[in-house]
């Protein structure tokens, strides 16, 4: 079964704090965060992160019947050089659903969001090296590689390569 994409909403953030910390857990190889740093911050911040009410970020949820299974997030300049550019940041879905349509949903409601902001035209991303379910998918989206910063982060299996991807808005499907 699909599952259903929306939009996250303030009544969300505990749900999405909670998958979240999920996430810098179980894929910490994933993430530059970690579930320590996380749990402690305030539900404001949580809030701000998935329903920015000065426009600044946005998050969109896969959803099992009532169960938030996934996320993904963007994150917009307010600085104007940089206003033309979106970042697609905490992509996740549980093991449980994945195979399930989640992840390439999530990235399009994302794109056609980024699509539709005035003034935007690129989204960029960063991988860890080694993840090529993620690396496929962004790629299925026309998503290229721009370059690999060496040890961007220390994980618990040591430290981890982030490769830059890059995606022009003009050719979104």
């Amino acid at each position: 079964m699909s599952p259903r994409i929306a939009r996250l909403t303030a009544g969300h953030a505990p749900a999405y704090r909670s998958l979240m910390l999920h996430a810098y857990a179980q894929a910490a190889d994933a993430f530059t965060s970690t579930p320590q740093e996380r749990a402690s911050e305030p539900d404001t911040w949580w809030v701000r992160r998935i329903a920015d009410p000065q426009g600044g970020s946005v998050a969109f949820g896969a959803f099992s019947g009532d169960e938030l299974v996934g996320s993904v997030a963007l994150e917009f300049s307010d600085k104007p050089k940089t206003r033309h550019k979106v970042h697609l940041i905490g992509m996740f879905v549980r093991a449980e659903h994945r195979g399930t349509g989640a992840g390439r949903a999530l990235v399009a409601a994302a794109l056609e969001h980024a699509q539709s902001r005035a003034g935007v035209r690129a989204v960029t991303l960063t991988v860890t090296a080694g993840n090529e379910p993620a690396l496929a998918l962004y790629r299925a989206f026309g998503f290229q590689l721009f370059g690999t910063e060496p040890m961007a982060i220390l994980t618990p299996s040591g430290f981890q390569s982030k490769l830059h991807l890059w995606k022009a808005l003009d050719d979104c499907p």
